[in-house]
């Protein structure tokens, strides 16, 4: 998506971990809040791989994906470095409130809910939610709507919220038709393996979830959802360098570049 046509929707440390650190629930301090950090701050962001086509881990198991090569490009065009720290997706908002990170950038929906806990940025990209079946299955976006199918998803997606919000709560699913995985690579292993109907999830990452496997999307539901990054209340400084980045990634040849690099459109 163009930067002008997110405008206008709108309106109205220095070298990376080869390997991750994982979340451990104490409220260690983040990189940049160490003493002897030096005159150039090194930021800790959040990332929740494998999330293809925004986060994922290459095969020496260092980062890479959309999202981490463009905060790489933003961080040294703003003056600052980077260091990736892999965290459960539901616990990126906890682990930026207890400073275990100072940044989300892994694909996050600018929700409401969020927003009370985070400040984002301008955003970035825009998906809705995919459903997908098994490719011989006769299931149709009727059913899903219907409530009728079991449908799996990635643990604090937005396509668990709206499945929540728009079915459950109004009783046209029962709450436990809507299966909870911890990746979703494992609600899309479920789904092969015929242990649920559907997964639903973001429009731009389905692609990849399904390519070499026997499924299909069967429809869309349109969330118009946008992508922002994260950092913590009060950070107005952080956020500011972090929009203004952005706007100059977006107005780079490098943003169309990363864009046909992950086939995001």
């Amino acid at each position: 998506m163009s930067k002008s046509v997110i405008t206008a929707l709108l309106i109205g440390a220095a070298v990376m971990c080869a390997c991750f650190a994982g979340c451990t629930g104490t409220e260690t301090p983040s990189a940049s809040a160490e003493a002897g950090a030096g005159d150039v701050p090194t930021y800790v962001v959040g990332i929740d791989a494998p999330y293809p086509p925004f986060s994922l881990v290459d095969k020496e198991g260092n980062p890479t994906g959309f999202d981490t090569e463009s905060i790489e490009w933003i961080a040294e065009e703003q003056g600052f470095k980077v260091e990736f720290r892999q965290i459960a997706f539901d616990s990126l908002v906890t682990s930026l409130e207890h400073k275990n990170i100072d940044i989300i950038y892994s694909g996050m929906t600018i929700t409401p809910d969020r927003a009370e806990k985070v400040n984002f940025t301008n955003p970035y990209w825009q998906v809705n939610q995919t459903v997908i079946t098994k490719a011989e299955s006769d299931l149709t976006m009727d059913d899903v709507l219907a409530g009728t199918a079991t449908v799996g998803t990635q643990r604090g997606t937005t396509a668990g919220i709206w499945m929540d919000k728009h079915l459950v709560e109004n009783g046209t699913m029962p709450k436990e038709n809507v299966r909870h995985y911890d990746t979703i690579s494992m609600a899309a292993t479920d789904l092969e393996n015929g242990n649920i109907d559907a997964v639903m999830f973001d429009s731009t990452v389905i692609n990849d979830v399904i390519a070499g496997k026997d499924l299909k999307k069967i429809g869309s539901v349109d969330t118009q959802e946008f992508f922002g990054i994260g950092v913590r209340k009060g950070d107005t400084e952080l956020l500011n360098t972090l929009n203004e980045g952005l706007d100059k990634l977006m107005d780079d040849p490098y943003w169309q570049e990363l864009i046909e690099k992950y086939n995001m459109e």
